[in-house]
């Protein structure tokens, strides 16, 4: 008898949950949205393969700006140009917390004091760090400084693609470009470089890679924060594990700056050269470093080197725009030298190019998860405080209200508009995201990316090996908060002739 009134009971009870919250939704200002299952909300219809594209299907039924039920957590998710602009600059000061997954080492309260991506409030401190970062490494100025050392980079590259070459090996476009960008990075953070490109050990790149996995997998944490103290998958504890391994590939680097900078004048000015030396003069711990200099690597390689990928992927498996691009460089640099930087600036039609491929593959389809720090209207709903709130870059960017025939690649339609542009203004296109969290590395991954593109296309002609046609190249996407080719590109490089 009593089995039969538990047996009774359950299903009473999750009715009465689901009759509730039909309830709720119907009776509150959210957003128009699915109604969430008991318990596990809206979870069954996003899942984890790509969310962006299930929550673009969601759009088309529910509307530009709706809410879901991540477990007991409230989502926001805006899908067109026009909820992008409200929540990214009209509510953007309501808007611009951050909601940090379970995984992500800077949940640590100690770290998150030096987190560029992940401080959750855009507090003093934050702004702090980010006119540190811009002054030092993103300003104009700063990039601009840099030129020399990305040439000689450059040069790096181009001399291991040779050396492929002559042996007959293919060049995996993905590896090579992250740890160019690596070491670009390496030396603007701490003079040095952390890969060698001849010996092929990129222990750092797995490292990081696989940290950047463990943190954009999907978490039942997320969904019940309830559970956090007792990380059912330990993917916190491998998160933290990562780190710390990770930072052992520059842990002497900066031990060692740490002991000469106390035994320096105190005028830390005349010993001032890289970025290193600016966070250790703002007095952040050994353990903050270590977390900040991660995520530079992370969020400045990673986008980097997957969006080249995507661009000559592209370029391969559309000719005739491989064809332009190949004769815009050959009128403007002598194949005799080398690329520069201020030869790139004439590149129209290739800058055309790189922002389709930006256009079609954003390299974070989803932004990193934005909380609302305040309850707000937004197109006349209300958005309660800490809800997560999505911008579903993906949909816009491929969104038929915005763009014409938005599936296929035509590089022409930024040289018809070539004011579009992805710095923040422009709510269609924003691949870096806008309003205070837009990343502070736009100026120098803009750099990076026209200037590494233009040099393989430069000095070498690219085919796909054991004869396949570049037209049947697989363009399948694998989700995560970079989102890679599915299928690394493999490219075998021919030596121009001049």
């Amino acid at each position: 008898m009593e089995l039969m009134n538990y047996v009774v009971l359950i299903p009473a009870l999750l009715l009465l949950t689901f009759i509730l919250i039909v309830k709720h939704l119907k009776s509150s200002s959210l957003p128009p949205g699915p109604i969430p299952w008991p318990i596990i909300g809206n979870v069954h219809q996003v899942g984890s393969g790509s969310p962006h594209t299930a929550l673009a299907r969601l759009a088309q039924t529910y509307g530009p700006l709706m809410s879901l039920k991540f477990g007991t957590q409230t989502v926001v998710v805006a899908s067109s140009s026009t909820a992008a602009m409200e929540i990214l600059k009209t509510q953007d000061r309501y808007l611009s917390g951050r909601y940090v997954p379970h995984a992500v080492p800077a949940k640590c309260l100690e770290l998150n004091k030096c987190s560029l991506g992940w401080m959750v409030e855009c507090n003093e401190q934050w702004r702090n760090l980010r006119t540190l970062c811009r002054s030092e490494i993103f300003s104009g100025k700063a990039v601009a400084g840099q030129a020399s050392m990305r040439e000689k980079k450059l040069r790096e590259m181009l001399e291991y693609v040779d050396t492929q070459m002559e042996t007959g090996q293919v060049v995996n476009i993905r590896e090579l470009t992250t740890a160019v960008v690596f070491n670009m990075i390496s030396n603007i953070l701490f003079s040095a470089d952390l890969v060698n490109l001849k010996d092929q050990n990129w222990k750092i790149i797995r490292l990081v890679r696989s940290l950047l996995e463990t943190m954009s997998g999907p978490n039942i944490t997320d969904i019940f924060p309830i559970l956090a103290p007792l990380d059912l998958q330990g993917s916190r504890k491998k998160a933290m594990e990562l780190l710390s391994e990770t930072s052992k590939m520059w842990e002497a680097a900066v031990n060692q700056r740490i002991e000469m900078r106390k035994s320096t004048a105190t005028d830390k000015a005349s010993t001032h050269k890289d970025f290193l030396d600016a966070l250790i003069d703002h007095g952040y711990p050994k353990e903050q470093l270590n977390n900040m200099i991660m995520e530079l690597f992370a969020g400045g390689t990673y986008t980097s080197s997957t969006t080249i990928e995507w661009i000559i992927a592209d370029l391969m498996k559309n000719p005739r725009c491989m064809n332009k691009v190949k004769e815009e460089i050959g009128r403007e640099i002598d194949q005799k030298i080398l690329v520069t930087e201020s030869k790139v600036a004439n590149l129209t039609y290739l800058e055309a190019c790189i922002k389709e491929s930006m256009r079609l593959h954003p390299t974070g389809p989803i932004n990193l998860p934005h909380r609302a720090v305040e309850s707000c209207q937004v197109m006349n709903y209300t958005i309660p405080k800490d809800s997560m709130v999505l911008v579903n870059y993906w949909a816009i960017s491929r969104d038929p209200n915005c763009w014409q025939d938005p599936l296929v690649y035509k590089p022409e339609r930024f040289v018809v508009n070539s004011s579009v542009d992805f710095k923040g203004n422009d709510f269609q296109f924003i691949p870096f995201g806008a309003g205070k969290r837009i990343c502070p590395g736009l100026p120098m991954a803009a750099r990076h990316v026209s200037f590494i593109v233009a040099s393989l296309i430069h000095s070498f002609d690219w085919s796909l090996p054991y004869g396949e046609d570049p037209k049947d190249m697989d363009m399948t996407e694998k989700y995560g908060f970079v989102m890679v080719k599915k299928d690394p590109l493999l490219l075998v490089p021919k030596r121009k002739l001049v």
